[in-house]
């Protein structure tokens, strides 16, 4: 079948014809529920507890700082360089590398890590999911690489949706070189239909939720 064809098929189920111009692009229509941060944060962490993903919710941040302990205690840990992170003073518990700025070293240190940890730019509550602006304050290796990856965001940060999101972030390739969008543990049913966790990524992830 010929190109030419091809395009002629396409611009008849389109009711053009050749060398007619695209119309205008349909108006943006984005839709911003009202919705508390209470519930905001309590969606979210059902969300993620429906992707077999691990909620939790802490008070503080000194809280959140005793959830990430239990949960990396006697494991090694890789965390980025998110101010919030230093904030929760997560950085500084026992086992956790942080503050690496050359690539090589956190290649090497998330290939060897159990747990990598970030905050979250934001996070979108009706599907759980987070939004992380690779920069080298959260490089998209911490999150990627090691098997299980803890995100700590403040509950302030957290979206009813995309919608919301691109009403604040309206050209994501202005602001970032990759957006990263994580809903729940990396999951793939690519062979023969059958899910299969962690192939593309962390096959443990557990939000922390503060405030």
């Amino acid at each position: 079948m010929s190109r030419d064809h091809i395009l002629h098929r396409v611009r008849t189920a389109l009711g053009r014809s050749a060398g007619e111009e695209a119309g205008p692009p349909p108006p943006v229509r984005l839709r911003l529920p009202e919705s508390s941060v209470e519930s905001r944060a309590r969606q979210m962490l059902a969300c993620v507890e429906a992707l077999a993903g691990e909620g939790l919710r802490a008070a503080t941040e000194e809280d959140a700082r005793a959830c990430v302990a239990a949960a990396i205690e006697g494991k090694r840990a890789v965390a980025s360089n998110a101010p919030y992170l230093e904030r929760c003073g997560i950085t500084s518990l026992p086992g956790v590398r942080s503050g690496i700025t050359d690539p090589d070293e956190l290649r090497d240190l998330c290939a060897a890590a159990d747990f990598g940890i970030t905050s979250a730019d934001y996070a979108l509550a009706d599907t759980g999911t987070l939004v992380l602006l690779a920069s080298p304050r959260e490089a998209r290796l911490v999150s990627l690489l090691p098997p299980a990856h803890i995100a700590v965001i403040p509950c302030g940060r957290i979206l009813t949706g995309l919608d919301e999101l691109f009403s604040i972030l309206p050209d994501p390739a202005a602001a970032t070189s990759s957006m990263v969008l994580i809903t729940g543990p990396s999951r793939t049913a690519d062979i023969e239909q059958i899910l299969v966790r962690g192939v593309h990524g962390p096959g443990r992830v557990m939000v922390v939720v503060v405030g």
